[in-house]
């Protein structure tokens, strides 16, 4: 497998032996780690995780690109959405941007509100990484009039008061450190990262705790099917707790997640032996997870009936789902269209948009892969475009 993926410098050989290291003494001093742990070290351990060290993550120059990095059209319909509940708000509410990525998003968002007449009191950007919050504030701040500029605002940690506003995240959800599970006779197994003998990462399965098994049979029931032995796939028994620490001193407001995923009983499918789990260097996608970590992009796909319920646990009401694709052209997708491609400057910038179009949209792209979930609360009414109420799917949840 790893012959088939661009050979690593020696700077990122090494970068990704400092990590290792650290996992081996862990490892050694106090056994086998769950996946989910050794998931959260190769993302984010201090200046080696993935997220938290200096490499371009986003764009072509990076491992993936992601649909605020393909031009301004997607950050444009979100902004067309949630600018009227921004409105509905008042003068006080906020924009809160869960991991703000290259600052691509909140670039082109700050300038469709200040089109639009919809600015937020603050653009709040809960960015975990510093080298990502750096390079978000240079671009920001060569990007954007300084009066736009002002009104963006860094946070160490979710607010801590009530407030009013706008949620967003776009492919957060699905770099949550995951538990990977199995199934054997029966039971339920945590999938954890041991040392081999000649001290190599290898994976290994332990009896689960209450807390995960408990999460197992709660899909099971819900699916109606038992899982059959040999399964091993995701689940996340913290979701609830994380939208919760994020999300819960939301007093009245929208939140918007986009990601890529299923509802339950698809994202469980039999035939989905092995889950979704995922690794990408450099615009490779690749199943092993333990391949030089620190300079992988791990993920899994999310289910969205567990966001949905998680969502509700913390006072939330669904408001819509639906499919990215739809989601876009009930947003206004084909005005922004239109406005962008009559102000481009010659026929390589219209080729650029109608691309931008194509992935965004396409079911093998973009459009399908990638769902929306728009969850509201404490609003007396929910201005929502009536094209994207309709096309709500929720009842597939």
């Amino acid at each position: 497998m790893q012959s088939r993926l661009p050979e690593p410098s020696a700077d990122e050989r090494a970068h990704s032996d400092r990590l290792l290291r650290q996992l081996r003494e862990q490892i050694a001093a106090h056994g086998p780690i769950p996946f989910s742990q050794f998931m959260e070290r190769s993302l984010y351990a201090p200046g080696l995780g993935y997220y938290s060290a200096g490499k371009t993550k986003f764009g072509e120059a990076g491992d993936f690109v992601t649909a605020p990095e393909l031009g301004e059209l997607f950050a444009r319909c979100v902004a067309n959405v949630v600018g009227p509940v921004l409105d509905t708000l008042g003068e006080e509410a906020n924009f809160l941007e869960l991991g703000g990525g290259s600052g691509a998003f909140a670039e082109v968002a700050l300038k469709a509100f200040a089109e639009a007449g919809s600015l937020p009191h603050r653009y709040l950007i809960l960015e975990p990484s510093a080298d990502l919050r750096e390079r978000q504030r240079e671009r920001l701040a060569a990007a954007l009039p300084a009066e736009l500029n002002a009104r963006v605002r860094w946070l160490d940690g979710p607010p801590d008061h009530g407030w009013r506003g706008v949620l967003f995240a776009n492919e957060v959800i699905d770099a949550l450190p995951t538990t990977r599970i199995a199934l054997r006779d029966g039971e339920v197994f945590e999938e954890h990262v041991a040392l081999d003998g000649e001290g190599r990462l290898m994976r290994v399965d332990r009896p689960a705790d209450a807390l995960v098994a408990g999460a197992v049979r709660h899909v099971e029931r819900d699916i109606g099917a038992d899982f059959a032995d040999g399964y091993r796939t995701e689940i996340l028994p913290q979701l609830p707790y994380w939208l919760q620490a994020v999300a819960g001193s939301l007093e009245a407001g929208l939140m918007l997640f986009v990601d890529y995923g299923y509802v339950r009983r698809e994202f469980y499918q039999a035939d989905r032996r092995d889950g979704t789990l995922m690794a990408h260097y450099r615009h490779h996608a690749h199943s092993d997870p333990l391949w030089l970590p620190g300079l992988n992009d791990l993920t899994a796909s999310v289910d969205f009936t567990a966001l949905a319920e998680a969502g509700n646990s913390a006072g939330f009401g669904v408001a819509a789902y639906l499919p990215q694709a739809q989601f876009l052209m009930a947003s206004g997708l084909q005005d922004a269209f239109e406005a962008a491609h009559a102000q481009a400057a010659d026929e390589a910038a219209r080729y650029r948009l109608a691309q931008e179009v194509k992935r965004l949209t396409l079911p093998d792209r973009m459009g399908e892969r990638f769902q929306a979930m728009l969850f509201a609360r404490g609003l007396d009414m929910l201005p929502l475009p009536a094209d994207l109420l309709a096309a709500d799917q929720g009842g597939r949840l």
